[in-house]
């Protein structure tokens, strides 16, 4: 199925148009995109999911979708109603173990058919890191272009969601970024979602799509029915301004978007909010032409500060946007410790946090 015209074009009126925060978390309020023109339908992110898989399974009949309960509906409920529908030999549950989730879905994309895996928490993909890193990014480069293992995508629920503990609250993504072969996104909410996850099934390059979990029910959106692609690789601008460019994925960007409003009602300080999206690749000219613009970047995100992907993005902004730069680049992040339990409202970068490092820059 060609994604029409008219579809590409829904979707890309969807950046600017940021709708009023509708649901209110314990570390975040949701700030949801407005859909664009079309047939547009209410539903929460794994819904959203959930209908980019109907559809992709629909479109491909190689597609395959297996993982922890998948056949089941997922913890997460992902995948519900799609084994009845598709039958158990492609939507199916796998043993409970990750590196061999990896390993079959790297040799089912190898032998040419689409392989949709799920790791059921972002916690458990370390044992499938080896397969991940050294064979599927590797695959085309290692057989110089003869074989490859495109058309596979991992779907990978992370982050925090207010009871995870150490082992169901991490983001991973830094580790995966620093693996050239490889594609990682983190969608901000149900449109994006589902427009990122068909990008990355139809994308010729193994994919990791990170969905933060305490979005699936929280993110409420008027998702677009029919079938549309997220451009990978490119960040999204969702608030302008002049004074402090904020970047931010995932659940971050939605705290990033009230720390825009406060510091504007309280300082009358103006932010710039990006969503980097994409994290491998990134949207390397949005980002420098807003910290050339705004001269202050403050980068915020939930996994532990040293080496963290905001280490890059803010390394990459004083290597090319230097003499731009009215201060360092400041980072809001998780810290350096175990993702912790009753102390999480402490480890997580909130808005008060992120209001105070804004004033910061500002008053470098």
């Amino acid at each position: 199925m060609r994604v029409s015209k008219a579809a590409r074009s829904c979707f890309n009126t969807l950046r600017l148009k940021m709708r009023p925060p509708s649901m209110t978390r314990s570390h975040f309020t949701y700030y949801p995109t407005a859909a664009g023109s079309g047939n547009a339908k209410k539903m929460n992110m794994f819904s959203a999911i959930n209908n980019a898989m109907d559809l992709a399974l629909q479109e491909d009949s190689t597609a395959l979708l297996f993982g922890e309960d998948v056949g089941f509906g997922g913890v997460f409920r992902c995948s519900v109603n799609l084994r009845d529908k598709y039958g158990k030999d492609r939507v199916f549950n796998s043993p409970l173990c990750e590196q061999g989730i990896a390993g079959f879905a790297i040799g089912v994309a190898n032998a040419g058919a689409t392989a949709i895996a799920e790791i059921q928490f972002a916690d458990y993909i370390f044992p499938s890191f080896d397969q991940i890193v050294n064979e599927a990014a590797k695959y085309r480069y290692r057989s110089g272009g003869l074989f490859d293992c495109g058309s596979l995508t991992f779907r990978v629920p992370c982050g925090a969601v207010g009871h995870g503990a150490l082992y169901h609250s991490q983001s991973p993504e830094a580790y995966f970024a620093h693996t050239p072969g490889l594609r990682v996104v983190v969608p901000r909410g149900p449109i994006k979602a589902k427009g990122l996850l068909l990008a990355c099934i139809r994308d010729p390059n193994p994919c990791i799509v990170f969905e933060p979990k305490t979005l699936y029910r929280a993110a409420v959106e008027e998702v677009p029915t029919e079938y549309y692609t997220s451009e990978l690789g490119q960040a999204d601008i969702l608030r302008n301004g002049k004074d402090v460019t904020l970047i931010g994925w995932g659940t971050q960007v939605h705290v990033l978007l009230e720390v825009a409003e406060l510091a504007k009602e309280r300082h009358n300080i103006d932010c710039e909010v990006i969503d980097l999206v994409s994290v491998l690749p990134w949207d390397t000219n949005t980002i420098c032409n807003s910290a050339r613009k705004t001269g202050r970047v403050v980068i915020a995100h939930e996994a532990p500060f040293t080496q963290g992907f905001g280490s890059e993005i803010a390394a990459y902004i004083q290597d090319k946007c230097f003499l731009n730069l009215e201060a360092p680049v400041k980072r809001v992040t998780g810290w350096d410790t175990p993702f912790p339990h009753v102390f999480e409202p402490f480890y997580l970068p909130d808005k008060l946090r992120c209001l105070v490092a804004v004033k910061d820059i500002v008053n470098y």
